[in-house]
This record gives C-alpha cells, structure tokens and sequence, in this order.
C-alpha cells in the first residue's frame, strides 16, 4: 500500500491536505504594491490568531513574503494591525 493512499486508522490522523503551489500575486500583478498602509490587503496574509502566514499559505514568493512580513510588522507597530488574534482578547 503506497504512502498516499493510506487511510485514517493506518496512519493514526487525519489526511493533511496540501494545496498545489500558487503564482505570486505580486509578481504577476507589477501595480499590486507592498505598503504598511494598506491595512486591508496585509489582513489576507495573517492568520486569526495573529502569526503571519508562511510562504506555502500564502502564495507569496521569497522576496514578497520578506517584503510582506516587514510591512505586518510595522504595521503592527504603528497599531495599524493588531499582534494577537480578536479570540485571546
């Protein structure tokens, strides 16, 4: 039996799924900016509790998640987002 198609009670848990890899928004989108400003665009790339989303979540490249955890966390700073999630309040 392959790996893949083992079940729930071979395995001891639930399958995982894993998305196939998306393209970066920001690279195929060149007016797409990065900006700490925007508020609104950067909640799509933190999680409910507050961690930001890692590169397989997102979708972002290498060079656009860098940029985008630079601008969550002056964002953060400047009290534009929040650093926890609206559950441990």
């Amino acid at each position: 039996m392959d790996t893949n198609e083992m079940t729930n009670d071979t395995r001891g848990g639930p399958r995982r799924f894993y998305s196939q890899p998306r393209v970066c928004q920001f690279c195929t989108d060149r007016s797409a900016k990065i900006d700490y400003k925007q508020t609104e665009t950067l909640r799509r790339y933190v999680t409910e509790s507050g961690k930001i989303r890692p590169r397989r979540q997102s979708g972002a490249c290498a060079k656009h998640q860098r940029e985008l955890a630079r601008a969550i966390k002056r964002a953060r700073h400047l009290a534009m987002l929040p650093f926890t999630g609206e559950i441990l309040r």
